[in-house]
């Protein structure tokens, strides 16, 4: 939210949480207790999912803590799909089930951009979840050399929304190389546009962790796009080039018609600069 002090027109509207689009999802990569309590004194209002990544949250010391901090600051918390994979493959799905209730986890991740499942077997996980838990799939390899071609892409995505999901992810890793993403990090921007041509583009979360990938999705798809894999420290500065107040969007959001009337004599601080 702007400040009220900070009296500027022509800023993208931004819903207020609970939102139903314009998602960030945070990436927790195995913060202490007490550096979630800093990100979230400065970010809680910007954050709408945080991932605890691949399978920290089994090593992470104070977990239940950590859980009831997001908790208590209303932000959704959910464990990575690569853990979702490791219990899967272990064939540990009704283990997982009871330890995401034991914990009070409400959300959860099915993927299969690590191991190969049927896909079959993917649907029915999500649809068996789905009864219990607010579910998120991801459609995408992790191998940066596995490349999938549009039709399949909107095909799973369709079908894993019909199972149960409420938002699909596209993968493209924590590093942004893979899936929607080149191994460069440059985007497959023909792949993109079919998915959002033929699906909401509101039931998709795009990973974008790099600024640049982040820049982009915010210049096609406007301030409230769905983006994952946020860094802690790049919530604010996503936030912040969702409303145009950053160079690489400024331009993208503002409006002539909408500035103040320049006054013929300026002076003081509507003068831009000293008087």
């Amino acid at each position: 939210m702007v400040h009220k002090q900070f009296n500027m027109v022509g800023i993208p509207e931004r819903p207020a949480k609970p939102r139903p689009e314009g998602l960030t999802l945070m990436l927790d990569k195995g913060l202490s207790a007490r550096q979630v309590e800093d990100v979230l004194d400065v970010a809680a209002e910007y954050i709408d999912l945080v991932k605890l990544g691949w399978g920290t949250a089994v090593i992470t010391p104070g977990l239940e803590r950590k859980l009831a901090i997001y908790r208590a600051a209303d932000v959704p918390v959910y464990f990575g799909g690569s853990l979702f994979e490791a219990f899967y493959l272990r064939r540990q799905f009704d283990t997982y089930r009871r330890l995401l209730d034991h914990l009070g986890i409400r959300h959860v991740e099915v993927s299969d951009g690590s191991l190969e499942m049927a896909r079959d077997e993917k649907l029915g996980c999500i649809h068996v979840l789905s009864r219990d838990f607010t579910v998120l799939s991801e459609v995408g390899s992790k191998d940066k050399d596995t490349i999938m071609p549009p039709y399949k892409w909107v095909k799973y995505i369709q079908q894993e929304l019909e199972a149960g999901s409420w938002k699909v992810i596209c993968e493209a890793r924590e590093s942004g190389t893979a899936g929607i993403f080149r191994p460069n990090g440059e985007i497959r921007s023909g792949l993109v546009d079919e998915i959002v041509d033929l699906i909401d583009r509101r039931l998709i979360i795009f990973e974008a962790p790099q600024k640049a990938q982040q820049v982009w999705f915010i210049k096609h798809s406007g301030p409230n796009v769905n983006l994952g894999n946020i860094s802690p420290e790049e919530v604010i500065p996503l936030e912040t080039l969702r409303l145009g107040l950053r160079a690489d969007t400024m331009f993208d959001f503002y409006r002539e018609d909408e500035a103040a009337p320049v006054r013929p004599h300026l002076n003081g601080d509507d003068a831009g600069g000293p008087g």
